[in-house]
């Protein structure tokens, strides 16, 4: 992300003109933006013409609303700011709904800029996200996703009905394996662009991962559309117990594949959360989730980590969000390390699964051990139903099967 311009007062009111480089400002941006602020850009807006007999015309005008909600998501690569038009645009009062893209210039104007967002701001200026994707697989299931360092996109994902193997049958279950595999090829060729890709992580049981590749390889040729070289070194294979997402933590914690992701931010919050389990399983009176318990290690400067998922920065209770904001600000002040989980990433998903904010101590605090969780603490966590050692498997509820004599289809896809 770029600061083009920034105005920011005193008393912390002002405003930033940004503009956003890949995808991963997008998400920084959406967890940035609250309800109230104000966001001007370039826009089209439908204009009634003068003469009722017209048809309404498009104008393109620079519009600034004052936020009232925002949706993000990753497969349509913008957000939407939605927001009531202010005194100082054209057509006061009425609604109107911004796309903000990449490479598109906008202005974010603040009441009050927390120090916390202006950091998160400054952090992504001059970087450069690398990306990398994941093709996770079993015999008849398969997802294919694109790693960020700050989101996990799943592009496509595939269900076949495979024969299982059964004396003097095996025939069958290799023909519908391979018919299986070609599918997933298909997809791949599809959706990824290998050039823009770091490295690809192909990751199954037992030999699947090198037959999907050789695969993938004959079907690239088939159409036409050879994979280069350079492109073939940037496949590495991994070991998973199977082809759902939540396989994607295994594989970003191999050490076979954890290399890739040396120094980045999904892999030190894999690391984290890793250690966070086996202090909670060996430790546990360095180990702490919910937010009561992690506020009085606080108060006694005893958190050396501090993990926190930024869903809760994004909560329309202003109270809630600003308690969170001063809890990480209070662990700084301590020296504590803070990380923030994305809740777009799998290591997301299971913080927050632990009510979104964990910490690891610096040395042990038993007697907070014997202190409650506060009730809506104990209802989140209830809600998951959760034992905090284990990761539950996540559901897909709009998996589609495919037919095996069907090779072209696509079982789902975010396209």
């Amino acid at each position: 992300m770029y600061i083009v311009e920034r105005y920011i007062e005193k008393d912390n009111s002002g405003s930033m003109l940004l503009w956003c480089v890949d995808q991963d400002d997008l998400w920084h941006l959406y967890n940035t933006i609250r309800i109230g602020d104000c966001v001007a850009a370039w826009t089209d807006r439908k204009i009634n013409a003068c003469d009722s007999r017209s048809k309404p015309i498009r104008e393109t005008c620079e519009l600034e609303v004052r936020v009232t909600s925002v949706d993000f998501d990753p497969v349509y690569e913008g957000i939407r700011v939605h927001g009531v038009l202010t005194p100082d645009s054209p057509y006061t009062g009425s609604h109107h709904t911004l796309d903000i893209k990449v490479n598109m210039r906008f202005t974010l104007y603040k009441k009050c800029w927390a120090s916390f967002d202006v950091k998160r701001i400054e952090t992504t200026v001059g970087t450069f996200n690398e990306q990398m994707t994941s093709v996770t697989l079993h015999e008849g299931f398969a997802q294919i996703c694109v790693i960020t360092e700050t989101m996990t996109v799943v592009k496509a994902k595939v269900e076949m009905q495979v024969a299982r193997k059964r004396a003097g049958f095996a025939i069958n279950h290799e023909k519908s394996l391979q018919r299986f595999l070609e599918t997933v090829a298909k997809a791949f060729l599809r959706h990824i662009d290998m050039d823009s890709m770091k490295a690809v992580i192909v990751a199954a049981r037992e030999k699947l991962n090198e037959q999907f590749v050789k695969v993938l390889f004959d079907v690239a040729d088939q159409m036409n559309a050879p994979i280069k070289k350079k492109n073939r070194n940037k496949f590495v294979f991994g070991n998973i117990a199977s082809g759902y997402k939540h396989s994607l933590k295994q594989i970003l914690s191999d050490p076979s594949t954890a290399h890739l992701l040396a120094g980045s931010k999904a892999h030190e919050e894999v690391k984290t959360l890793e250690k966070f389990m086996n202090l909670f399983d060996n430790d546990p009176s360095r180990a702490f989730y919910g937010y009561k318990h992690v506020d009085m290690a606080n108060q006694l400067s005893a958190i050396d980590t501090l993990m926190v998922s930024d869903a809760l920065f994004r909560s329309h209770d202003i109270q809630k969000r600003e308690k969170y904001i001063k809890l990480v600000e209070s662990v700084q002040e301590n020296n504590g390390k803070v990380l923030i989980f994305s809740s777009l990433h799998v290591t997301g998903e299971q913080l927050d699964q632990m009510t979104g904010v964990a910490a690891i101590l610096r040395y042990p605090l038993p007697e907070l051990e014997d202190e409650d969780m506060e009730e809506d603490e104990k209802e989140e966590a209830n809600a998951v139903t959760i034992k905090v050692h284990e990761y539950v498997v996540r559901e897909f509820p709009n998996e589609v099967f495919v037919d095996s004599d069907d090779v072209d289809a696509i079982a789902t896809s975010t396209f």
